[in-house]
């Protein structure tokens, strides 16, 4: 047994045993090269998603990747569909690489930590990272499928939509007894597919989709108007949590197209920030009351200004502000009723937990991204966590998660 942590500013001790286990939200699946191909008819042999390797060099300036094929740079596994060519990148698969080695550089599987892409060998990374669960979010389809939407051919996008989640549920999360939490997909060109697609998983006990931050930044309708009414109708009435990570919405903040990643990379919150201030005036948390909202790694520490403005705007601009009657509650109400925002290591938010909710906290690992605070969540959540009371340290670590998705785990 490891000697009890010393945490420091405090005269508490916490045992490492003792901490609960981990129910992560927020983790990453790096595709296995057969998920399509092993799915759609052959007549798509020529344009469905598929692997092939390259040697370039890769750069990434002001949020966006460049590259140029050259035989001496890096080996790079590339996924093809249709006309497009994505890199795999140590970014995606940071896992087992020294935080200096973390680069913008093309990788293979062969490079990669098995756990990204088998699931067999994922258990055995949670096992080494005090975790019981975990949901994880798509790479090549991005991370609520915009890749999907983009494509020219929709009767494919919606073929890859639904051969993603088969995959997802059947082969990544099926033989896990319940420790990977199936995350799904669905097709954002249509909100009639996309609510069918909602049903077609919830009645095989899927608990969660992925979403757009923002999806006017995707060239969709805003969730102001009543676009997407039959997917969120679907999601509520099935429980169904809506997730929406960082760069859900294929934009990152930036300042500049010059600006170092560093700039983005600390600003990743921003859009989170502006998401879940769409959703307090939109009116759908007013309209589904049972409709839940998740944001992933948008941290928490910006949440207690965003809901003490927004009510402030309720109270004093009601005349112009343009909601109407759609919000009849000031809109923190609707926060503490239905949403969640999740962290890996944010000890501001931590410090100001009353305001940002005790019951609207989930912690994450982030497995494998260069984020991650695999393989030390346990430690992370100790210096983090630690002296929380216990019943707090376990609603962070797992509890809040689990009443979220609605798991057949003990809270």
């Amino acid at each position: 047994m490891d000697a009890p942590s010393e945490l420091p500013g405090t005269s508490t001790f916490l045992d490492p045993e003792q901490v609960p286990k981990i129910v992560s939200v927020d983790d990453h699946v790096i595709e296995p090269a057969d998920v399509w191909t092993s799915r759609l008819p052959s007549k798509y042999s020529e344009v469905w998603p598929r692997t092939m390797q390259e040697r370039g060099h890769m750069n990434f300036v002001g949020g966006v990747f460049s590259y140029e094929p050259s035989d001496d740079g890096e080996l790079c596994d590339w996924w093809l569909y249709e006309d497009l060519k994505v890199p795999q990148t140590r970014l995606s698969a940071a896992a087992g690489f020294d935080r200096d080695d973390v680069k913008v550089v093309g990788i293979t599987y062969e490079e990669m930590r098995k756990g990204c892409w088998d699931p067999v060998a994922r258990l055995e990374d949670m096992d080494a990272n005090w975790t019981e669960a975990q949901m994880c979010f798509p790479s090549f389809p991005r991370f609520c499928g915009q890749t999907f939407m983009e494509a020219k051919d929709k009767e494919l996008s919606d073929l890859c939509v639904k051969a993603y989640n088969d995959w997802m549920v059947e082969e990544w999360c099926g033989g896990s007894d319940g420790r990977l939490i199936p995350l799904t997909i669905v097709q954002l060109w249509d909100a009639d597919l996309a609510a069918a697609e909602v049903m077609r998983n919830a009645a095989r006990g899927v608990k969660a989709v992925c979403f757009s931050e923002i999806p006017p930044y995707l060239g969709l309708p805003s969730i102001h108007t009543d676009y997407w009414e039959p997917l969120f109708r679907a999601c509520a009435e099935t429980n169904t949590v809506i997730n929406m990570h960082i760069g859900s919405s294929s934009k990152m903040p930036s300042t500049s197209t010059d600006a170092p990643a560093a700039v983005g990379s600390t600003l990743t919150f921003g859009n989170a920030m502006s998401s879940m201030t769409d959703w307090l005036f939109s009116g759908w948390l007013e309209r589904f009351p049972t409709l839940k909202i998740a944001y992933s790694e948008g941290q928490i520490g910006w949440i207690p200004y965003i809901l003490e403005r927004a009510d402030k705007v309720w109270h004093d601009n009601r005349a112009w502000g343009g909601f109407g009657e759609k919000v009849p509650e000031p809109p923190s109400t609707y926060y503490y009723r239905q949403m969640y925002g999740c962290f890996f290591d944010d000890e501001y938010g931590l410090d100001n937990l009353e305001k940002v909710g005790v019951s609207n906290v989930c912690f994450e690992t982030d497995y494998p991204h260069s984020d991650s605070t695999w393989p030390n969540s346990r430690e992370t959540a100790i210096k983090l966590m630690g002296h929380l009371p216990p019943d707090v340290l376990r609603k962070l670590m797992r509890g809040n998660a689990i009443e979220m998705l609605g798991l057949d785990l003990d809270v």
